[in-house]
């Protein structure tokens, strides 16, 4: 039988009317058609919930007063979905634009049961030669960049590879897996929550890969906010924190410190040092220390896998193109051959 699928997209305002027609069109081709679309709208208004009516009248949709953020407004349609017995979840980005076979390639792969999340090849929009993800990386010190990022793509050997984690602009989950492993992370609002869940998936036992057959375009912009480099920078040090071994911790800890003492004199020379001060102030909070013993302790109590086996997935270097900097040529071997030593550890003491 058929797996039932529910489609998330998430709208902010007037990001529907943008993006939603030219969506809707590629999703309505599918050649798979057991799907159900949730559209959740963040920041909704009677215009914005007038509008999305009028375009998806075979949408769902999920009235928000306020911006929720990506990871709740997701876990919004979510648990409406294992509430009625849907069994896969297609989080997708309304800036996207899918092949005919995208979601049945996706449904196919997690015909594995030991695959917990399966991401579409990304690639960019209108430059649809060029890769925007195949599959997302994750440096040892918890930052988070696409693979292949503005590559010419090269057809891949396999049907599909392990990645570290998938991108949350086009990744199918198996909810029976996510009512294990639990949702998004509503901490994080935005940006890393992808990273989060998808070593969470790991941790448990469980796979995230790739499937390059089902190819997305994406209308993607890369953005230097000031509001982003908060976010990202906050959230990347809250995922090590949930998710390391204690013995993992205290071995990255004097790389950690290094790189902070870093990113504190780039925030001044780059205009975001306000920022970064308010990063270091969430940390000195009690309410989110309660929130991250709680939250770390029911992830170490799940975990299956060990850190050693988690390393062999990650980096010690960055290699994305929309941050590179002269410095990294200088930074990416130190970080590197740190990273040699900690798993180095973790496989000489097993953790």
């Amino acid at each position: 039988m058929p797996k039932k699928v529910g489609i998330i997209l998430i709208n902010y305002k007037d990001y529907a009317e943008k993006f939603l027609v030219s969506c809707l069109e590629s999703l309505r081709k599918q050649n798979y058609n057991e799907w159900q679309l949730f559209i959740v709208d963040n920041s909704s208004s009677n215009s914005s919930y007038d509008y999305l009516k009028m375009t998806a009248p075979e949408a769902r949709i999920i009235r928000n007063e306020n911006n929720d953020g990506f990871a709740k407004g997701n876990n919004d349609a979510l648990k409406l979905m294992i509430e009625e017995g849907f069994e896969y979840a297609w989080v997708l980005n309304m800036d996207t634009r899918v092949s005919d076979n995208a979601l049945s390639e996706l449904v196919s792969t997690l015909d594995d049961k030991k695959i917990g999340a399966v991401q579409s090849r990304l690639m960019l929009y209108p430059e649809t030669k060029k890769v925007n993800s195949i599959g997302n990386a994750t440096h040892f010190l918890g930052f988070g960049f696409s693979l292949g990022y503005r590559e010419d793509y090269k057809e891949a050997k396999e049907l599909m590879s392990d990645i570290f984690y998938p991108s949350g602009a086009s990744v199918l989950f198996n909810l029976e897996i996510l009512k294990e492993v639990g949702l998004f992370d509503e901490e994080f609002w935005m940006y890393n929550e992808d990273q989060d869940l998808g070593w969470r998936i790991w941790l448990r036992g469980y796979r995230c890969v790739i499937n390059y057959s089902s190819v997305v375009y994406h209308q993607y912009e890369f953005s230097r906010s000031i509001t982003k480099y908060y976010w990202m920078d906050r959230n990347r040090t809250l995922a090590i924190l949930k998710n390391y071994s204690w013995p993992t911790l205290i071995l990255v800890f004097p790389a950690w410190l290094i790189m902070e003492f870093g990113l504190l004199i780039f925030s001044f020379q780059s205009g975001w040092f306000k920022k970064r001060v308010e990063v270091i102030n969430y940390f000195f909070k009690t309410k989110t220390w309660r929130y991250l013993i709680d939250a770390r302790r029911d992830i170490q109590n799940k975990r299956v896998i060990k850190d050693k086996e988690i390393l062999k997935m990650a980096t010690g270097k960055i290699w994305y193109q929309e941050i590179a900097d002269p410095k990294l040529k200088i930074i990416n071997p130190i970080f590197n051959t740190y990273f040699k030593f900690v798993k180095l550890m973790a496989n000489l003491f097993n953790f």
